[in-house]
């Protein structure tokens, strides 16, 4: 018979972790949402948005619940499986989606837009940003702050002490190199818990640069030991960091 560990192991090891949706670890593991409902107030922009940007859409779950969009909306999306799940989701709603290597400059003119939008961008190219904003257009984004996850992080990889370059005061000084003035940052530590190796697993696998070098084969003693802990104490808890910036091209 295959014990506990073996079996949740080898069931989050084969599903599908494509798109941006987390619903697969209802149960199975929590994160605290920032107090400043992004998706809601970005529904807001959009209401008043002729033409808008969502750079990095993911499998565009997020842009989707913002609806009713722009009139003229565009998602760009660099990893393939997730090219095809965005367009599946966001074409019928009228978005057009744009698979773009997010290192090379973004596929469109000068001011193309008055708003563009992103959540959790591997990096963002504020040069690119304030490239295709208008005078006077906005960029909303929510952004992965610095040591997200770290204690996952730490358990498999060890201290890290390196540069932290996801860190709100790089953010500013970035944007407004890229000639946007900020009108809004703001910070929030949030707790995470996980309730079963299983979805440790399956997080990543997902969020890729936790543990950028993750199998389940190259750390399965570790995941053993992780197992046995939260069998014990019923929970493995660890902490996101999550900034808002919100900011305009004068």
């Amino acid at each position: 018979m295959v014990d506990t560990f073996e079996r949740l192991v080898a069931e989050a090891d084969a599903v599908d972790v494509s798109g941006w949706d987390f619903s697969w670890l209802d149960g199975r593991a929590t994160e605290e949402r920032p107090p400043w409902t992004y998706q809601r107030s970005m529904s807001r922009r959009m209401a008043t948005a002729a033409r808008a940007l969502d750079i990095q859409t993911g499998g565009g779950e997020v842009l989707a619940g913002a609806a009713p969009l722009a009139p003229n909306t565009v998602a760009t999306e660099s990893w393939p499986p997730n090219v095809r799940v965005a367009a599946e989701r966001l074409e019928p709603l009228g978005v057009s989606v744009v698979e773009h290597d997010d290192a090379t400059p973004l596929p469109f003119a000068d001011g193309a837009f008055d708003l563009v939008v992103s959540r959790h961008p591997v990096a963002t190219n504020w040069a690119e940003v304030g490239r295709v904003l208008r005078r006077g257009g906005v960029f909303y984004s929510q952004q992965v702050g610095p040591r997200t996850s770290i204690e996952l992080t730490e358990y498999f990889l060890g201290p890290q002490t390196g540069p932290q370059y996801r860190d709100p005061a790089l953010a500013r000084a970035s944007a407004e190199a890229a000639g946007l003035e900020i009108v809004d940052l703001r910070e929030a530590r949030l707790r995470m818990e996980f309730f079963d190796i299983g979805a440790v697993v399956y997080f990543l696998r997902k969020v890729l640069w936790t543990v950028p070098d993750f199998t389940v084969d190259r750390y399965r003693d570790r995941l053993r030991d992780l197992h046995e802990r939260i069998a014990r104490d019923g929970v493995f808890l660890a902490h996101s960091t999550r900034f808002l910036i919100d900011a305009v091209k004068r």
